[in-house]
């Protein structure tokens, strides 16, 4: 039988909103140019493989502050979650266990 965690429901928020954040900036870089500053498109099919991109304008000021944003909310909630009181009530594999229950509580995630 799987042993059953009792989460308290600051961790399990912090983990909630820690989804939520990286989806949300995994979502705004992939609409994003290639590079943060603007550069020449380049083609290159000498290599092993063909590497392509097209020219890129770059971020604006408002889409580098919003990546910057969301970089550090999602550094706050993970140092909160990985240093949550409730991993101390925890030894060894236990943790390790709980830990990676916590990471899939919740409504399921698109996976990208």
């Amino acid at each position: 039988m799987a042993t059953t965690y009792d989460f308290p429901s600051d961790l399990l928020a912090g983990q909630e909103e820690l989804h939520q954040v990286r989806a949300e900036l995994s979502a705004l870089l992939k609409r994003l140019p290639w590079s943060v500053t603007p550069l020449d498109g380049f083609h290159d099919t000498a290599g092993w493989r063909k590497v392509e991109r097209p020219a890129s304008p770059g971020w604006t000021e408002d889409e580098q502050a919003e990546v910057e944003k969301l970089r550090r909310r999602e550094h706050e909630l993970a140092v909160f979650v990985t240093t949550h009181r409730y991993w101390s009530e925890l030894t060894g594999s236990d943790r390790v266990t709980a830990r990676s229950r916590l990471k899939h509580v919740g409504p399921p995630r698109e996976e990208s």
